[in-house]
């Protein structure tokens, strides 16, 4: 029997040929061929942002301080940052955990449902979002392609006052492993496909991050307000 390694046309990096010839006297007897996928290339897409909005700073007649840092420890700041008007569902797992369920969309003739399970941390100085898992729910070649990307995302809000006046600061960082498996991609470098995939996701990021804090100081003001209804109910009913 002899063992024969052939490089693949592809490149090293896609495949190895091992061709294995078993052989009698008067020629080959079998031929057999097994793919070596050790050398998987994959693309590493990554995108971030920084920015610093100015938040109201409310007070009553009472001197009641309705700081931020109570809204993101109330229920109705974790709804506000998990985005619950763009999900399809969501529960908890745990006291600061959250499975987000997105709306499915269509992608070529499939129909993809996005989970992410989320981690949430909120003290008086700030308030951190770190993705656990995310996975697509669907067929099963839908849910076979999860394990050919990896993702991670945090997403730190921090405030302060300065001068009297209260500043909210964002910092969004979310980072992207693709395994590249298809052709033409799979012969090329790396690069091809993290060049134009970090475009894609900065312009991404770009857009839904200033979305995000407007929502958020949109929220803010109406958990205020309705702080403040729920606080002269109660004063008339006694």
């Amino acid at each position: 029997m002899a063992i024969t390694k052939i490089q693949s046309p592809f490149g090293p990096h896609r495949f190895q040929e091992i061709i294995t010839l078993t052989r009698k006297r008067n020629g080959v007897k079998k031929v057999s061929v097994k793919l070596s996928t050790t050398n998987v290339k994959k693309a590493n897409l990554f995108a971030a942002r920084k920015e610093r909005i100015k938040i109201p700073n409310y007070s009553d007649a009472e001197n009641s301080n309705y700081h931020i840092s109570q809204f993101f420890s109330h229920p109705s700041g974790i709804e506000a940052i998990l985005n619950l008007k763009a999900l399809q569902s969501y529960q908890s797992l745990d006291s600061n955990l959250y499975r987000c369920i997105l709306p499915q969309i269509k992608l070529l003739n499939f129909e993809v449902a996005p989970v992410i399970d989320l981690q949430v941390t909120s003290t008086a100085q700030e308030c951190l979002v770190e993705m656990i898992s995310c996975k697509f729910e669907g067929s099963d070649a839908v849910e076979r392609q999860n394990e050919r990307f990896s993702a991670s995302m945090q997403n730190n809000l921090k405030w302060e006052t300065v001068a009297s006046e209260q500043f909210l600061d964002v910092d969004v960082r979310l980072d992207l492993v693709l395994e590249i498996y298809t052709q033409p991609f799979a012969m090329l470098p790396p690069s091809t496909v993290e060049g134009p995939g970090n475009i894609m996701m900065q312009a991404l990021v770009d857009q839904l991050v200033p979305l995000l804090l407007q929502q958020l100081v949109q929220d803010y003001e109406e958990w205020v307000s309705q702080q403040r209804k729920s606080k002269s109910k109660s004063k008339i009913l006694h």
